[in-house]
Formats: structure tokens, C-alpha cells, sequence
């Protein structure tokens, strides 16, 4: 007899868990480079649509069969009688597409950590091994009535079943690749590659905690009873509160380690909550899951810092600390704090020694029978891009796409209008708006003129000068210097975006914890000829709008013009500069 609450239930929660694949593929592609970003995105959409007839055809049945001890049955095409292990109420479809997605994310974790360099073809590969037979295995002894669940392991949603196992496929993965180029200097220590967009990491992360709820919450695959019920309300005030005490956590160390909260590192924070929660959501108190939550706040910070400085293994998204470390310390911590069985409350400690073991068991075997794999795609039709690949980018090279941003173009806000609106409300300020100073340095110093060595010749038709004045600054001036130059006369002009530094090469930053090289500062160079318009007033209204005492403010380069054409018209000198009208 089913029940339509336990089905829907069942089925809701199917359909929360696939749409992190969106999750984890917005927080990959936020978290690398743009130019890998397709790629990226073909990887989370492949390892589902691999993942999906490969479990199938023989996960599932290794999974849930009723073998033995280690390991199911096969079964094709899930043709057998499972009723065993089915909840109660829910039809085996909606079982079997509620693991289905479960495995998918247990996949899909492992292409963070080995982002940027990997093949695609190898990806495809490994990514069915992790579907068709590890996953599957270790599963089975956890949830398919194997020997660990007979044990008492404890393991609710997946903290080690899921996660553990993507996060040690991808530590034994990235480990095999070696870092991306240019990761480690010759002294060893770690380069900051940063992120090319972190507001679609932050969309991703917010995906993944709304579909936590799904994850977690609909793993008690029944809400038809007053104790299902109550269980399901308990085991989302868990998830929602260990990932939020995480997140502050993270917040306050990483602003005492590193001078700065680091918004990434806080981000990857709020995952490392709700992976280790996942085990013991349904055991443990609220009080033991922020607890908990301000354990991982910290261990992932430390973790991240580990794999990258000491132990030089490349993780351009966090996933081996997210997922394998967190992963396995959620299902170690839950032996302290279950309210049932956990140490902490009285109950001693063979449960946490049940615990650790099993920990201890399913890493040691996905980490055997990954490394098989890696090893055998090393040596037959390779793991690793080449080097030329892996500079040009993964989208380019492995899928012909030249950019995922095809249409983007670089561009300048136009900005509030601020000496605009001074001038409308008739302020006398809207002249010297610009000149407001925050810094100490003196003016000649923060935004210096340098006169090319080239003379400042003269057209021969007209006898006139002719200058081109190059403007280097701070994108954030922009506005400013545009409205006030209109204001002087100067309409025509270039702006381009680019990349630069002064002999200061920039403010130290950090990213997750390491120093980024500020070599090369993303700035606006605005190139202007002007012959009717003095020189003189140009570089000063110039240095006005951009002087805040501050490094970085900007310079500007004066160069000598022979002559001006409009292509147009074929008017040359002074006439080329001006309007028609």
C-alpha cells in the first residue's frame, strides 16, 4: 500500500538534490578561471547524465541488492525485487531516482578539486567508475544493509557515504595531476589563482544550502507519522543552524588570521557546515550542531591552508576540505554528540569507535579503487591536459568554445552623475567635487605627469599643436573625470580597460588565505587629443578629479601629435577635432 505523503516527500527531495548540480556548478565555475567555465559546466552536466544510466544499469543493484554483507547484486536495468529495503509507502521508482541523484552528487564533487587541468575525456571515465562501482559499494555496507550498517555505523544523509567519497576521489585525483601551472613558485609557495567570479560562487552556495534542506531533510523518506515529522523539523533546524554557525565562525578567524574576513573561505565555510552535519542531523541537538558548526568553522580554514601550503595539492574550489575532511569529521563528531549513543552524553564510546572505523574502512577502499583508476587513465589515454592546453583553457581547447562569455565586453558604469547633480541643485561645489583629498600624498606624487621624450610638433597646414594626454586611473574616478572635462571643452575620447601597476605593484591581498600578487590592477586609461583645449587645464582639471592622496591614483602622459585626419571627411589638424556643427 503506498502513501502519497511519503512518495511526494520522497520525490520532492529527488528533485531538491538534482538541482545542486546547478549548486556545484555555479560555485566551480565562480571559483576558476573564465576561461575553463564551459568546460566546467560540461562536467557537472555529464556527470549526472553519466551517472544516471550507469547506476541504472548496475549501481543501484550493487547498492541495494540483497547479496550479502559486501556488496548487492547485479541487476541490469533494476529488474529485481527490492521490497527489502524500500520505505515504507514509496514505490521503488521513487527510490531508485532518489538514490539516483545522490549518487550524481557524490560524482560531481570530484571536478572542483580537479579543475583547469584535467581531460574530458578521462573526466567522462572516471566519473562512470564512481557511479558504476565505488560509490555503489561503499554505499552498500552503509545503507544497502552491508556489514558497517549491521555494525551500528551511523551515517543518516551522507556525510561519508556522499561526500567523503567524492572528497577523497578528489584528493587522490588532484594529487595524481599535480598543481595547475603556475600554483607554486620555485620557492614553493603557494600563488593565489583567483576566482573570476565570485558572485556565481555565492549563487551556487546559496543553491546548495536551499537544496540541503531536500538533501537532509527528505532522507526520512516518510512524513506520514507524527515521529517522521518531528524528526524532519529537527533535522532542518540542525542543518540551518550548523552551516550559519560555521559561516560566523569562519568569518571571525579567517578576520583575526588574515586582517580581513575572507568572503570566500566564509562561503566554503557554510558547505563545510552542511556536509558535516549530514551524518548525525537527526541525532544530535541543536546545541550539539552549533557546536559542531563552530568545529568545522574552523577545520576548514586550517584544512584549505594544509592541502595548499604544506601538503601542495592544488583545490581550486575547497572540495577536499569541504567534503572529504568535513565529511569525515561530521561523521566522527556525530560518536560525541548523538543524544542517543555519543560519548557526550553518557552512552560511551564504542559508537564513536564504530564511527571512526568506518570512516577509516570506506576511505582506505574508495581511495584503492580510485587510485586504480586514475593510474590506469594516467597511462593509457591520459589524466592531465598538456601544458598548452591547460594556459589557452580547457574551453578552447577540449570543447572549440572560445568563450562562455561570448558577449561580454568590458565596460564603464556610467555612474551617478554626481557633478551633474551638484550642478542642478546649484551648488558651488560641483567644480572642486573632485578635489575632495582622504589621503596624505602630495599631489605631484599621487598623480604625476610624465612628458614623452617625442617633441610636441606641429601640423604643417596650420602651424597649430596637437597633444595626446594618456590618463591611467582608478575605474571608480571614471564618471567624474568625464562629466569635468565635458566641462572644459574635451568631448572626444578613447577609454579603454587595462591591467597595470606603479613601482608599488599594488596593496597586499589575501585569497583563501594566501598572499595574491597584486602585479596587475585592473585600471581605465583614457586617451584624449586636444589642440583648441590648453594642455594645462586638461591635466589639471585631470589631477583634481583624480588626487586622493592615496597610492594609485593614477598618471597621466603627455605625447606630441604630427597630425589629426577624420576618416570621414578627409579634414586634417584642427578641423579633424572639431564637431561638423
Amino acid at each position: 500500500m503506498y502513501s502519497s505523503v511519503n512518495t511526494i516527500w520522497v520525490l520532492l527531495g529527488a528533485a531538491m538534490v538534482f538541482f545542486m548540480q546547478a549548486g556545484f556548478s555555479m560555485c566551480e565555475a565562480g571559483f576558476t578561471r573564465a576561461k575553463n567555465t564551459g568546460n566546467i559546466l560540461m562536467k557537472n552536466l555529464m556527470d549526472f547524465c553519466i551517472g544516471t544510466p550507469a547506476f541504472w544499469l548496475i549501481g543501484f543493484g550493487l547498492m541495494f541488492g540483497a547479496g550479502n554483507g559486501i556488496i548487492g547484486w547485479f541487476d541490469p536495468t533494476i529488474q529485481a525485487n527490492y521490497d527489502h529495503i524500500l520505505p515504507a509507502g514509496v514505490p521503488l521508482w521513487a527510490y531508485v531516482i532518489f538514490q539516483t541523484v545522490f549518487c550524481a552528487t557524490s560524482a560531481t564533487i570530484v571536478s572542483g578539486a580537479m579543475a583547469e587541468r584535467t581531460k574530458f575525456s578521462a573526466y567522462c571515465i572516471y566519473s562512470a567508475a564512481i557511479s558504476l562501482i565505488i560509490y555503489p559499494i561503499s554505499g552498500h555496507w552503509i545503507w544497502g544493509g552491508g556489514w558497517l550498517s549491521e555494525l551500528g555505523f551511523h551515517d543518516f544523509a551522507g556525510s561519508t557515504a556522499v561526500h567523503m567519497v567524492g572528497g577523497v576521489c578528489a584528493l587522490i585525483g588532484a594529487k595524481i595531476l599535480g598543481p595547475r601551472i603556475g600554483k607554486y613558485g620555485k620557492d614553493g609557495k603557494p600563488r593565489a589563482i583567483l576566482g573570476h567570479d565570485l558572485a556565481i560562487a555565492a549563487l551556487g552556495v546559496f543553491i546548495l544550502w536551499f537544496c540541503w534542506f531536500g538533501f537532509n531533510g527528505c532522507s526520512t523518506v516518510a512524513m506520514d507519522s507524527d515521529a517522521a515529522i518531528e524528526s524532519a523539523s529537527l533535522i532542518f533546524v540542525n542543518t540551518n543552524l550548523c552551516a550559519a554557525v560555521a559561516c560566523c565562525t569562519t568569518l571571525v578567524f579567517t578576520w583575526a588570521r588574515y586582517k580581513k574576513p575572507d568572503v570566500s573561505m566564509t562561503y566554503n565555510a557554510a558547505l563545510a557546515g552542511l556536509v558535516g552535519i549530514t551524518a548525525g542531523c537527526d541525532m544530535v541537538s541543536p546545541l550539539g550542531a552549533a557546536i559542531m558548526g563552530l568545529i568545522f568553522g574552523i577545520v576548514i580554514v586550517l584544512a584549505v591552508e594544509f592541502f595548499d601550503r604544506k601538503a601542495k595539492i592544488d583545490d581550486p574550489v575547497g572540495a577536499i576540505s569541504v567534503h572529504g575532511v568535513c565529511g569525515a569529521l561530521g561523521t566522527i563528531l556525530t560518536g560525541l554528540f548523538s543524544t542517543s549513543e555519543g560519548l557526550f552524553y553518557g552512552h560511551g564510546v564504542r559508537f564513536l569507535g564504530i564511527q571512526l572505523f568506518g570512516v577509516l574502512v570506506v576511505a582506505a577502499y574508495v581511495a584503492v579503487i580510485i587510485t586504480a583508476v586514475f593510474k590506469l587513465l594516467q597511462h593509457t589515454i591520459g589524466l592531465r591536459c598538456s601544458a598548452e592546453e591547460e594556459i589557452s583553457g580547457l574551453d578552447i581547447s577540449e570543447h572549440g568554445l572560445v568563450s562562455a562569455y561570448a558577449d561580454f565586453m568590458p565596460s564603464v558604469e556610467a555612474g551617478t552623475g554626481i557633478i551633474s547633480d551638484l550642478e542642478n541643485t546649484g551648488s558651488a561645489d560641483a567644480e572642486d567635487y573632485a578635489s575632495q583629498v582622504t589621503g596624505s600624498v602630495h599631489p605631484d606624487e599621487a598623480v604625476p605627469v610624465e612628458v614623452r621624450s617625442a617633441p610636441l610638433t606641429a601640423a604643417s597646414d596650420t602651424g597649430l599643436h596637437f597633444t595626446k594626454i594618456d590618463i591611467v586611473m582608478k575605474q571608480a574616478r571614471f564618471e567624474q573625470l568625464r562629466q569635468a572635462l565635458s566641462q572644459i571643452g574635451v568631448t572626444g575620447m578613447t577609454v579603454t580597460n587595462v591591467m597595470g601597476c606603479g613601482m608599488q605593484k599594488g596593496a597586499p591581498e589575501y585569497y583563501r588565505g594566501v598572499p595574491v600578487e597584486m602585479n596587475l590592477l585592473p585600471k581605465i586609461e583614457v586617451e584624449i587629443v586636444v589642440c583648441k583645449v590648453p594642455v594645462d587645464r586638461v591635466i589639471e582639471t585631470a589631477k583634481k578629479v583624480l588626487y586622493t592622496g592615496h597610492i594609485g591614483d593614477g598618471k597621466i602622459f603627455v605625447y606630441g601629435v604630427q597630425n589629426v585626419i577624420k576618416v570621414r571627411t578627409g579634414e586634417e589638424g584642427y578641423d579633424a577635432l572639431q564637431d561638423d556643427n
